[in-house]
């Protein structure tokens, strides 16, 4: 017997999307006050990632064994995300040149509320930032949720244990029955996504009004237009070379999709994701290994609308960028957006860093401040897309992919949100 629609879970989120933005719209102030909801919500997604990506990437790590396969597929992975994010910035700068959607806005003269991102922005200094993937504290880094520390830490970690093999067998079961826990944990969590939903909306919509959409209007379809045309372009050249398919794939993740639309983070759909990938015949540790490190390697639509972004605010202030020096920032971009959180924000200071490293003003940045949240909806759902295409093309590059499970999870029903198993038995 099928399930009520109203028990679906995407069907729940886009209806809290639908009611926040009507609260925010009709009761502005109500809206602002229902940001709490999303705030919780989030926060409650931030506690359980970095325990996942920890306990993930060491089992991960430890079930493949061999050493020269572990580094392998690290090196397919970045090399892949390395590739595909350059293409993703190229694709920005091209789009922004053509389009040229920040000539004949006038300058702003200062906006206070971006200088805590200039101020953050200070810490991700090119030298500085290489320094700061090594924890001084890794107990200070799950604290503060500092994802590159975490996966650098799980990497080294779990290369010891592969180093000691079988004498760890105990201790790597007990990590497994932890992870089990950890994905049962998000599971209740996840009930909970259509409230958060509804309050980002309320929130946003609350604060910058119904006419906040057409401020930037240009900008703004830019950024979605480039996007549309890397997912479909790029990403779909990409599926028909390795053989899967993109719609297919979309059709699958829809849930998590429209989860990360109504929270405008990645982060909330992380777990189901690896769910998800491995229900589509991806290997166990090619997934536990990819998709952690994608978030903070692989993102493509923080990419595009970094590139975008830099030549928006050049194209506002009358400054003439050259081919060279379009060449130079998004070789520095290349580095700056490795280290952007996959949350609300995280793309803005890196931003921040960017044009501080620049002859860019950073006052620009204010042009950007009112409508960067309604473009991280479009930045959170591509980095999503994004990273699981780099896992299933990694896994099939790595011949750890199971066709007859994809082809099973293709032609069968998708598996909702709340009913699938925390913890899915496969190969």
């Amino acid at each position: 017997m099928a399930r009520p629609i109203y028990r679906n879970m995407t069907f729940q989120v886009l209806t809290a999307v639908a009611i926040g933005a009507a609260i925010g719209i009709y009761c502005p102030h109500t809206g602002q006050n229902l940001k709490i909801l999303a705030d919780i919500f989030l926060r409650l997604i931030k506690m359980v990632v970095a325990p996942i990506i920890f306990l993930t990437v060491v089992g991960g790590i430890y079930s493949m064994g061999d050493m020269r396969r572990v580094g392998r597929v690290g090196l397919k992975a970045l090399l892949y995300f390395e590739i595909v994010t350059t293409i993703a910035l190229a694709i920005g700068l091209l789009v922004a040149n053509g389009i040229r959607p920040g000539a004949g806005i006038t300058p702003p003269s200062g906006d206070d509320r971006v200088q805590k991102y200039v101020d953050a922005a200070h810490k991700q200094a090119l030298g500085q930032a290489m320094v700061n993937i090594i924890p001084e504290n890794i107990v200070h880094a799950f604290a503060e949720g500092d994802l590159l520390q975490i996966l650098f830490f799980a990497v080294l970690f779990g290369i010891a244990a592969a180093a000691l093999g079988p004498r760890l067998s105990g201790l790597m079961e007990q990590l497994e029955s932890l992870t089990a826990l950890m994905f049962r944990l998000v599971a209740i969590i996840v009930k909970f996504a259509p409230f958060g939903a509804l309050g980002a909306m309320a929130a946003t919509t609350g604060t910058y009004g119904p006419e906040a959409l057409k401020r930037l209007l240009l900008l703004m379809v830019c950024v979605y237009l480039t996007m549309a045309i890397f997912i479909f372009g790029v990403l779909l050249a990409i599926s028909c070379i390795f053989r899967f398919s993109l719609f297919g794939y979309l059709r699958f993740i829809a849930a998590e999709i429209v989860l990360v639309l109504g929270t405008s983070s990645s982060e909330s759909a992380l777990p189901r994701m690896m769910q998800k990938l491995e229900l589509m015949g991806c290997g166990r540790g090619v997934v536990r290994m990819a998709i952690p490190t994608g978030y903070s390697f692989n993102l493509d639509g923080t990419s595009i609308y970094l590139s975008m972004a830099v030549l928006f605010i050049a194209q506002a202030f009358g400054i003439h960028l050259g081919i060279g020096e379009q060449i130079s920032i998004m070789a520095l971009l290349m580095l700056t957006s490795k280290g952007a959180a996959a949350v609300t924000g995280g793309g803005f200071v890196t931003l921040a860093a960017t044009i501080s490293a620049t002859r860019l003003p950073v006052e620009g940045l204010a042009l950007l401040f009112g409508v960067d949240r309604f473009m991280s909806e479009a930045r959170a759902i591509t980095n999503l897309i994004g990273n699981g295409i780099a896992t299933i093309v990694v896994s099939k590059w790595e011949g750890d992919f199971d066709q007859a499970v994809y082809q099973a999870a293709m032609a069968g029903p998708v598996p909702d949100l709340q009913t699938l198993n925390p913890q899915p038995e496969l190969r």
